[in-house]
């Protein structure tokens, strides 16, 4: 693949990624969900995978540690979640979702998968699996 192709097509990606995320933005100010899409981002990790280390949740959203720290203080002072220290390591506080961020996802959850799948309503089941190959490919080439 020539460098020209491999330009249009990574400007192409980020371009589609920024949208996806300014749309959803979008549309979450819109609907008053009263959380921006990295603090949801947050509060669907802890809600699938119960509590966990703040490090894990940075892998899982690909946030450095202090643009998580400030997610997670903000979602604190909406009583979302709560740190509290690990059982079994003192260095280490888990993150847990509180029954006001349990509410708040049972109420706004369906809306918000609908606004995902706005972006890839025109698109067959054999083109999101090639789409997801594709990005798999990308993702394991960069490791």
């Amino acid at each position: 693949m020539t460098n020209k192709k491999f330009n249009r097509y990574s400007f192409l990606l980020e371009r589609t990624a920024k949208r996806v995320k300014q749309f959803a933005q979008s549309a979450f100010l819109e609907n008053d969900f009263g959380v921006t899409v990295d603090q949801w981002s947050v509060l669907k990790i802890l809600n699938e995978e119960g509590p966990v280390p703040g490090k894990l949740v940075a892998e899982r959203t690909n946030k450095d540690h202090p643009t998580l720290s400030r997610i997670i203080d903000k979602l604190e002072i909406k009583n979302l979640v709560e740190r509290k220290d690990h059982p079994n390591d003192r260095r280490v506080c888990l993150l847990c979702l509180t029954k006001d961020a349990k509410d708040l996802i049972h109420t706004i959850e369906p809306e918000i998968d609908d606004i995902r799948m706005h972006a890839w309503k025109n698109l067959t089941e054999e083109d999101f699996e090639h789409f997801n190959r594709i990005l798999n490919k990308i993702y394991t080439n960069l490791k």
